[in-house]
């Protein structure tokens, strides 16, 4: 096999029967390995001719004393099916990309996208629960304060509660909702 590796840098006819004959012997155990990497046998097919022919063009570079052939081909199939499930992913990642802004173009407008909208609802539900987790009469204080955009003082007279029992409500039931959010992000 080494004598075969070293035919291949040479051109023409030589080069081409060596090659042949190298894929011959070799083709079985490096499709297996390319299609254990990229899972699908037509991508094997393309993974191993592009290996094939990489294998060619670095033939010279090939030093039996670092590796037998069949590790260092090995090494050469699974390096061309991992590039190939990079560009595969790329692509797909640049197709979603062109996908996401042809929608964003088709539906911009002045009101909410549908991903805004699915975000507020998300956040909204997140809301909810944190809110029914507080104790009643500190969910009103919350509530109102927020809502109603009602003042310290107002509420205090509006609920009959001291001042300051109205601010220390309003300060712990804010950070216990910052807490439960925090684990809705």
């Amino acid at each position: 096999m080494i004598a075969l590796i070293d035919r291949l840098p040479a051109h023409g006819a030589d080069a081409q029967a060596a090659l042949r004959e190298l894929y011959d012997l070799t083709s079985a155990k490096l499709y297996g390995v390319a299609l254990r990497v990229v899972g699908n046998r037509s991508w094997a097919e393309d993974v191993l001719q592009e290996a094939y022919l990489n294998i060619w063009r670095i033939a010279g570079d090939y030093r039996a004393s670092l590796s037998p052939p069949m590790a260092w081909m090995g090494v050469v199939v699974r390096s061309r099916a991992l590039d190939f499930l990079r560009r595969r992913a790329s692509q797909r990642a640049d197709q979603g990309q062109a996908l996401d802004e042809s929608v964003s173009d088709t539906v911009a407008g002045d009101g909410a996208n549908p991903m805004d909208t699915t975000q507020a609802s998300e956040q909204a539900w997140a809301l909810h629960e944190c809110l029914r987790k507080l104790e009643a009469r500190q969910r009103e204080v919350v509530s109102l304060a927020y809502l109603r955009d009602l003042s310290h003082s107002e509420l205090a007279a509006q609920l009959k509660l001291p001042l300051g029992t109205v601010k220390t409500w309003i300060r712990r039931g804010l950070d216990q909702l910052r807490g439960c959010m925090a684990r809705f992000a």
